[in-house]
């Protein structure tokens, strides 16, 4: 094959990794990596590290599976057992409407501190659901393919600039009074929990990508190579644990140690969290960083919104045995209504309780990981997949070790609930 070629086959292949960027690059990244940092300075780097160490294989697994099959991985659960796709239906119906709802809030009290415009932050979250909705109207990919690149390079550079700037001036407090197992408490395996749960991304979005793959395929008319596929995700993987890094960094070089924990109140930990690049930066940076920070989130609501009713509208039409309805754009449409509604109703539910509701997203998708990143080893060292695509030892070992990673730290947390 020419290297002209490759090359354009290469980037037909790329946006999949990106939109995973997007989604993960919320949350996780902005508000419970920071927190970490601020919390327990570096105490907390290795949980970082080592869950983004073992998701790894089982979020791959989504784009090796379309990659070689042409097909999604809901296609796969399906196949490999009905129990399977139901496990992940249930699992996507009882976190759905929390994460949506979760990442509207956040969103919401960063639009507030950005404009300084008064409104309760539902009312905000209201609004930009009903936005981002109305952008995924007609079901175009090529929408969020092309709104995420830059937001993703911009974020990623002030945030890299903004931890060496702190670097250069000092941590703020004394890095060396933090024991090891500051953590080791109820509270705090609690939060690890929770940090871990969103950490880079819910093993969920496996089935996700594995969807973007194929529609960025039907987009470019170009089916991507396994090779090309997974190079894409690492690109964007790999780009987030390095950003999910940073953002502890800064949380413990600006705020560990200083007697000034990040407040419970949503617009008062957006001020903070603006406020940790301005101290480095300087109070000029504030517009561009709090533009940034609130179209980073934008673009996580929007991306996840878009993923919700692609999963929900394909298990649907598997279910009722109807494949027309897996691209159906009416039911799409429908979904796209009735799910941040529901999100609506959920933080309507739990009233302005910030950290509250991002714990309790977060949580949920942490303790239902371990199962489906079991059924993701399961389906791609199945039949279904041809043998050369299927991971090789080195996954296989990692998938084994993740898969008890994710187990025992579920367990310690339940053992906690029982006995706290």
């Amino acid at each position: 094959m020419k290297p002209v070629k490759r090359l354009q086959d290469l980037r037909a292949s790329l946006g999949p990794g990106l939109l995973l960027a997007a989604a993960a690059i919320g949350v996780s990244h902005l508000i419970q990596a920071t927190r970490a940092g601020a919390d327990y300075g570096l105490g907390l780097l290795w949980a970082v590290l080592l869950v983004n160490l073992f998701k790894y294989p089982f979020l791959e697994y989504g784009p090796r599976y379309a990659a070689a099959t042409g097909r999604s991985m809901l296609d796969g659960y399906w196949a490999l057992s009905r129990y399977a796709l139901g496990i992940y239906f249930v699992f996507t119906v009882g976190t759905m409407f929390a994460i949506q709802a979760a990442l509207a809030l956040v969103t919401a009290n960063l639009a507030i501190a950005m404009t300084g415009l008064p409104g309760s932050p539902l009312v905000w979250a209201a609004g930009l659901l009903g936005l981002s909705a109305a952008i995924l109207f007609r079901g175009r990919y090529d929408i969020l393919d092309g709104a995420v690149k830059w937001i993703v390079a911009v974020l990623a550079t002030c945030t890299l600039v903004a931890v060496v700037a702190a670097g250069v001036h000092g941590p703020a407090g004394d890095w060396s009074s933090a024991p090891a197992t500051a953590w080791w408490s109820a509270g705090g395996i609690a939060f690890v929990i929770a940090l871990m749960g969103w950490m880079p991304i819910p093993i969920d979005a496996a089935a996700w990508h594995s969807l973007w793959t194929l529609e960025r395929a039907r987009q470019t008319g170009h089916v991507p190579s396994l090779s090309h596929a997974r190079l894409d995700f690492n690109i964007g993987y790999i780009g987030t644990c390095i950003l999910a890094v940073g953002f502890l960094l800064l949380g413990a070089l600006v705020m560990y140690a200083t007697d000034t924990p990040f407040s419970d109140n949503g617009a008062a930990f957006a001020e903070q969290l603006i406020g940790l690049y301005t101290q480095t930066l300087g109070a000029w940076a504030w517009p561009v960083i709090a533009g940034c920070a609130f179209t980073a989130m934008f673009s996580t609501l929007l991306t996840v919104l878009d993923a919700h009713p692609r999963v929900m509208r394909h298990m649907i039409g598997q279910f009722a045995g109807r494949p027309t309805l897996q691209t159906h754009i009416g039911l799409y449409r429908g979904l796209l209504l009735v799910i941040p509604a529901c999100s609506l109703l959920v933080l309507y539910g739990l009233g302005s309780r910030f950290t509250v509701m991002i714990d309790l997203a977060t949580t949920l998708s942490f303790l239902t990981a371990p199962i489906l990143a079991w059924l993701n080893y399961r389906l791609v060292t199945s039949a279904q997949v041809p043998a050369n695509a299927r991971p090789g030892p080195a996954m296989r070992w990692l998938s084994r070790a993740g898969l008890v990673f994710l187990s025992a730290f579920a367990l310690i947390y339940a053992g906690w609930r029982l006995l706290g």
